[in-house]
């Protein structure tokens, strides 16, 4: 039965013992008006429910509770892959909420039409929403995975599909709060105020366990796609048992079947999806990657996928999807990298990133290297660079040496402990300023903690991205690194090779075939030489005639003015 109403507000007319907006004693039909939401005018309450009032309400909540941190999980899901997918995650979350929450405003409004059926029409959005939250991860890494390399109309394809994802599960979210004022107040009338601030508050702490879950529980546990996958799930049951448990007596027959079809269809959509999630990952692998991927792990810090060294063909290295390495030409890379800023003391060398032990080789066959600290943030790289047996044989073991000492944490961080003046050469081997995680790795306090560990003569040399293709980022590293008073001299090298494009972005496998050229910029308290040690060992791939006229191609590109970037005005977002 219905509890009594709330107490008429001041200069009510309401008449005694009867409930607020009721006629004669009649009850709201199924399907009747629910126009009367928020304490004012309207029908009265009189729905049978299986519990008493006060524990239907406390459901009704419970399920605003669940629902929230789920519709969260939506939002933190698309958010995080498009990052993955597209880079410039600060993009990205822009687009995807800001997208979401206008969706969110429409939504609402648009909800307004189904409070005489608040009942199957929040049950309805439930499922909706849960197929289409659920399913959206999913969608969206298929179409990267598939049709990424397509060009043309549809080079643009999945941020359009993002958008229309964010714009798909913003309406749901946002026609959830009208319906279920509308449902609470059928339950028990109370004042506007205290209806929106109820819902809002069980709104507000179930989006903070959505926001906690995700990154410290969903990711972790269960990964991206299956995570999503369940959290819709739960979003259906939740929804379905919320309606055809409590509001039973407010559908009709048909809703009712219509609603128990429909959510044991989105259940097992999703059941199927996640018992296949394995399967479909090592197919989108192979479309994005090839055929030949060899190891595919997720780390507490990115994913890692080792390709070939099987039947000749070549070691790709991808972090996140983007190569790092390819033993086709990374000589080429590293070699430019480390032996430039090897002219000169070099005893203690520091070689930030690198974790896959490339650079650090390259350090080793000058003899004069006697200690080399490399820091790298993830843990699972380090591992992978000393025991799987093709990547230690390319770095040639390098990380087992023991001049060479191995820290895994964060070089902005570890950068701020270390003591000042302790190394003759600091190598910044660290991904592309572009990608918003690693812009404060290209700071102006970055490198004026750089310029605190050097020596008296000491070098830093940087891997600034490409320069032809990318001239304003890697002029703003030199600029950066400049600022921090230092002098640089700017340098590149390029060659032809099959392979994806050095950049943030994410892109299949062979689809990107063109001159890929890499930017570095040699730095020190003083104006550095461009040359190489004519005393130290002889690159395979670089020559003193070469790194000058890299120089000058580099020269050809330069971008004047640029200001620096710096931790609380990063430069570099494309």
């Amino acid at each position: 039965m219905i509890e009594p109403q709330a107490p008429a507000p001041p200069g009510s007319t309401q008449s005694p013992g009867r409930p607020r907006g009721s006629s004669d004693g009649s009850r709201e039909g199924v399907g009747g008006s629910g126009g009367g939401g928020g304490g004012g005018d309207g029908p009265g309450s009189s729905l049978r429910l299986p519990v008493r009032p006060g524990t239907g309400r406390f459901l009704v909540l419970a399920g605003v509770f669940v629902c929230a941190a789920c519709g969260l999980v939506y939002e933190l899901e698309l958010v995080a892959l498009a990052a993955y997918l597209m880079g410039d995650s600060v993009t990205q979350a822009s687009v995807v909420l800001s997208v979401m929450v206008f969706a969110m405003g429409i939504g609402s409004l648009g909800a307004k039409r189904l409070r005489r059926h608040a009942a199957a029409g929040f049950g309805a959005v439930e499922a909706a929403l849960a197929l289409v939250g659920g399913c959206s991860a999913m969608a969206l890494y298929a179409v990267f995975a598939w049709t990424g390399d397509w060009g043309g109309p549809w080079a643009h394809g999945p941020p359009v599909l993002l958008v229309v994802f964010s714009l798909a599960v913003g309406l749901l979210i946002g026609a959830e709060v009208p319906l279920l004022m509308e449902l609470i107040q059928r339950i028990r009338r109370q004042d506007a105020g205290g209806a929106v601030a109820d819902l809002f508050a069980a709104d507000y702490v179930g989006a903070l366990v959505g926001g906690l879950a995700f990154p410290f529980l969903l990711l972790p546990f269960l990964g991206q796609l299956t995570g999503t996958l369940i959290t819709g799930a739960v979003n259906t049951v939740v929804g379905g048992a919320l309606v055809l448990g409590l509001f039973r007596q407010d559908l009709t027959r048909r809703a009712r079947r219509l609603l128990i079809i429909g959510n044991l269809c989105v259940l097992t959509v999703l059941a199927s999806a996640t018992v296949l999630v394995e399967d479909f990952e090592r197919a989108a692998r192979r479309a994005m990657y090839g055929a030949d991927v060899r190891v595919a792990l997720r780390t507490g810090v990115q994913e890692v996928v080792l390709t070939g060294d099987r039947d000749g063909r070549s070691l790709g290295l991808f972090l996140d999807g983007r190569l790092r390495a390819d033993s086709r030409d990374e000589l080429r890379h590293h070699e430019a990298l480390v032996h430039p800023a090897m002219t000169g003391p070099h005893a203690r060398v520091l070689v930030l990133g690198g974790g896959d032990g490339l650079a650090a080789r390259e350090v080793l066959r000058h003899s004069g290297a006697r200690r080399v600290d490399v820091v790298d943030l993830d843990a699972g790289v380090v591992r992978l660079a000393r025991h799987d047996p093709a990547l230690s044989a390319l770095n040639d073991h390098a990380l087992d040496d023991p001049r060479v000492r191995v820290t895994t944490a964060d070089a902005f961080d570890w950068l701020r402990g270390a003591p000042p003046a302790a190394y003759d050469v600091v190598v910044s081997d660290l991904p592309h300023p572009e990608i918003t995680a690693s812009t404060k790795l290209y700071s102006q306090e970055f490198y004026g903690l750089v310029r605190r560990v050097l020596a008296a003569g000491g070098r830093l040399v940087v891997h600034a991205g490409p320069v032809a293709s990318r001239p304003e980022a890697f002029w703003t590293v030199e600029s950066t690194i400049r600022s921090a008073g230092l002098h640089t001299a700017p340098y590149g090298t390029a060659d032809r090779s099959a392979g994806l494009a050095a950049g943030p972005g994410l892109a299949p496998a062979g689809t990107t075939r063109a001159l890929r050229d890499r930017g570095f910029v040699l730095a020190a308290r003083t104006a550095p030489e461009l040359r190489l040690d004519p005393s130290g060992p002889r690159p395979r791939t670089l020559t003193d005639s070469s790194l000058a006229a890299g120089a000058r191609a580099a020269e050809r590109t330069r971008v004047p003015g640029l200001p620096p970037s710096t931790l609380i005005h990063p430069r570099y977002a494309r």
